[in-house]
């Protein structure tokens, strides 16, 4: 089935700015409030927020065979589940629908006022229920960067990771929708030079500036999924910015990885880009070092995206500064690597499930994706714009994560990914 919705020279009836990240080629999916207090499952194009709820009652999926309550539900788990088909139906018919030739909708006035609001009129959610999140390690500048720090140069990549995808498993109930304040977490971390640990506050709050893939239901247990089918498993992405405390995880991570230094917030932007919009920026994947074993050979080598992804501090007074651009394609390990890798033991996959790329950075030191390989441990203050400096980020900080991808053609974004740091709670 063609991907119609991404017709480069279709121009919508809905005014849509010449740099809005939400072109009518775009139509991500997410969740909202709308202004009378009702949950529903939209999408986007430049600023208005369309709900699809109302839009399928009023008979606008007419063919598409869609559940009466698909679009009324507070997570797109459902929709998701329901597997590519529909969704590449879904978004061509809201493409044609919204085109600026089509009037069904545009001249029809009173269904407008039902279905189409000022983005800014609505309250983002959480567009799905997460019910497993995985994290994985695959930008080799970053974990070269971060071996070189704590282990040396000769050792900066652990013997297993040109192998394998690398990953952990975080908690999903702390994943939160941008604009979501976080406090600074409490825990235990050993000061330099001390051999007993204290309790406090981190004085480490560092990003990281990541995307995430979300999955459909893609496998029984005991079922591996194919390289080369894991793509077709994949609904979209998202922006995500796993939020760390150094100090607390240098502590606590040997032997068994992250825990309190991670599981405190993880970010994601609310608009889910689906990989049929994103198909036209696909691009060229890493060249890797060792061949990889069979169940993760690729057939293909253009098995990234070519996403710009940059990260800014919005101080108190309002003053921003951008302290990373990197992008998306520098990452070693593919999406379908990842999905594939993870579920070659039989591990089964969900509707919902979110997995993130791990911290993205490329090889220039502006291109790196956290305050810890920006500061280099903390040793190389960042001056901002307002004159103040940052090894980790203060209390009151706003962190911005934008990504969005380009041709001569169209542009698509993903909107903001924010989070500002509030002091820690009272204990």
């Amino acid at each position: 089935m063609l991907i119609t919705a991404n017709n480069p020279t279709r121009r919508s009836w809905l005014k849509v700015e010449k740099e809005s990240d939400f072109p009518i080629q775009n139509i991500p999916f997410g969740v909202f409030f709308t202004k009378d207090d009702i949950i529903t499952i939209g999408t986007r194009i430049g600023e208005y927020a369309i709900d699809l709820g109302a839009f399928h009652q009023l008979g606008y999926f007419d063919g598409i065979p869609l559940t009466d309550d698909m679009f009324m539900q507070d997570s797109l788990n459902d929709f998701i589940s329901d597997g590519r088909k529909t969704w590449r139906l879904v978004r061509n018919r809201i493409a044609e629908i919204f085109d600026e030739k089509n009037s069904s909708l545009r001249d029809n006035v009173k269904h407008k006022e039902i279905i189409i609001f000022d983005v800014n009129e609505v309250e983002m959610l959480l567009p799905i229920n997460v019910g497993d999140y995985t994290d994985f390690y695959s930008s080799k500048e970053h974990a070269t960067n971060v071996g070189v720090m704590f282990r040396g140069k000769e050792n900066a990549l652990m013997p297993n990771w040109l192998h394998m995808p690398i990953g952990y498993h975080g908690r999903s109930s702390s994943i939160i929708v941008s604009g979501t304040p976080i406090h600074r977490p409490y825990g235990q971390s050993l000061p330099k030079g001390e051999t007993t640990p204290v309790f406090g506050p981190s004085k480490s709050l560092d990003m990281e500036v990541e995307t995430a893939f979300i999955t459909t239901d893609a496998n029984n247990l005991g079922e591996p999924i194919s390289i080369d089918e894991a793509g077709e498993y994949i609904f979209g992405m998202v922006l995500l910015n796993d939020w760390s405390a150094r100090d607390i995880q240098k502590w606590e991570y040997v032997p068994l990885g992250p825990f309190l230094g991670k599981n405190f917030a993880s970010t994601i932007s609310p608009w889910i880009v689906t990989m049929d919009a994103l198909e036209p920026f696909r691009c060229e994947s890493p060249k890797q070092d060792l061949s990889p074993l069979t169940y993760l050979k690729q057939k293909t080598t253009n098995n990234s995206f070519d996403i710009k992804l940059k990260a800014s501090i919005e101080t108190q007074n309002g003053e921003l500064t951008e302290i990373c651009n990197t992008n998306f394609k520098y990452l070693y390990w593919t999406m379908e690597q990842q999905l594939a890798h993870h579920t070659i033991n039989g591990c089964n996959v969900r509707s919902g499930d979110l997995m993130g790329s791990g911290t993205i950075s490329g090889s220039e030191k502006n291109s790196y994706g956290s305050m810890l390989e920006l500061s280099w441990g903390g040793k190389e203050a960042i001056t901002l714009k307002d004159g103040t400096k940052r090894v980790f980020f203060n209390d009151g900080d706003n962190v911005i994560l934008r990504g969005f991808c380009k041709n001569n053609e169209v542009s698509i974004g993903f909107g903001k990914c924010t989070g500002k740091i509030l002091p820690p709670i009272n204990l």
